[in-house]
């Protein structure tokens, strides 16, 4: 009883710690920490973690590394890591949490559009009808949050939490209006730079089957981008400076647990139950970090995100169980499409980890 529980509470500690991401990570770029500089050190401290990793379980793979091979890392680099990193933290600055974690539900539905027209993902039946009709859901809750905000929802009470340091920090880096707007567009960028990254990744994943060195790889690679970019973006030495803080805490958390932890706890789940089971708890991000913004962030609700986000969650499940059909039918030898997993951070079977947000 207790082995067949353990994947769900797995699982369930990897939304934990990717709802962690998203709020540690706007209260940090609150703070002052330049976005593109936490994606350097994000990036580094996922290597420096990984690392060691990828040396114990796949050093003797390592000789058949090609130039072939690292021209295909660094590609999936600086689409699936730097670019959709980058689109989504300078997004999540925009905007919050809460809407950052909604629209990131949107990506199943963008992988499955980028997979449709590249005719990886069959579209007939009952299944192909669900994840049409899902997708659709899908960004139609994501164009209501984004352009539609709405009245608050004043139903809800006032946070029985006081954190003055959060409170401030919070205050001062409000955003509202067009830039609220400007977030939520990049943070759905991001999805379609994630989505890209999955189907590239595919075929990387056939030519050199080392998930870990290869993150590892791409995970160094992004962080020397984000540094120059950050070079670029920010000339002065300060913005680099990790004092006993915020930033440092937000820094590790972002490498060691988001990227590091949770690519390693995912792939043992992905093995224990199957990537569809992955990707059924990725809703339960949002309502962490609509509880967590609210009571700690002090985050204002309103009915057109609630709305929206609803409308994802449905389409997000729509979309899943027809995935769900569709693999039923692939185990069984009924179907000869060339099915691309469209889960959360899935880009096949062989392939689970996640270098996105």
């Amino acid at each position: 009883m207790i082995t067949a529980c353990l994947p769900v509470l797995a699982m369930v500690l990897v939304q934990l710690a990717l709802a962690g991401l998203n709020v540690m990570s706007k209260l940090t770029m609150a703070s002052g920490m330049s976005p593109y500089v936490l994606l350097a050190y994000r990036n580094f401290n996922a290597a420096a973690f990984l690392a060691p990793i990828a040396f114990l379980f796949e050093r003797k793979t390592w000789t058949a590394i090609s130039k072939k091979i690292l021209f295909q890392i660094f590609v999936c680099s600086r689409i699936g890591a730097t670019l959709n990193q980058v689109l989504y933290f300078v997004g999540l600055k925009y905007s919050s949490p809460t809407v950052a974690s909604a629209l990131n539900n949107t990506l199943p539905a963008v992988t499955f559009l980028l997979a449709a027209a590249l005719n990886m993902e069959p579209l007939e039946g009952r299944a192909g009808r669900a994840k049409v009709a899902g997708t659709a859901v899908c960004v139609a809750g994501s164009m209501l949050m984004t352009f539609y905000r709405g009245p608050l929802v004043r139903t809800l009470p006032a946070s029985p939490v006081r954190w003055p340091y959060v409170q401030g920090t919070m205050a001062a880096a409000h955003a509202g209006g067009h830039a609220v707007v400007l977030g939520a567009v990049l943070v759905i960028a991001s999805n379609v730079a994630w989505a890209i990254w999955f189907i590239i990744q595919k075929t990387l994943s056939k030519s050199f089957a080392s998930p870990y060195t290869s993150t590892v790889l791409m995970a160094l690679i992004a962080s020397v981008q984000c540094a120059a970019i950050a070079g670029a973006a920010e000339r002065r030495l300060a913005a680099w400076e990790l004092g006993l803080d915020i930033r440092l805490v937000g820094a590790l958390y972002a490498g060691i647990v988001a990227s590091g932890i949770v690519c390693t706890v995912m792939s043992w789940c992905i093995q224990e139950r199957g990537p569809v089971f992955v990707s059924m708890f990725s809703p339960l991000v949002l309502v962490v970090v609509a509880v967590v913004g609210w009571a700690i962030l002090g985050e204002k609700t309103h009915v057109g995100s609630v709305i929206g986000a609803a409308l994802i969650v449905v389409g997000l499940y729509t979309v899943l169980w027809g995935k769900g059909r569709d693999m039923d039918a692939f185990v069984k030898g009924g179907d000869d499409h060339v099915i691309l997993d469209v889960g959360d951070g899935i880009a096949n079977l062989r392939e689970p980890f996640d270098v996105g947000p």
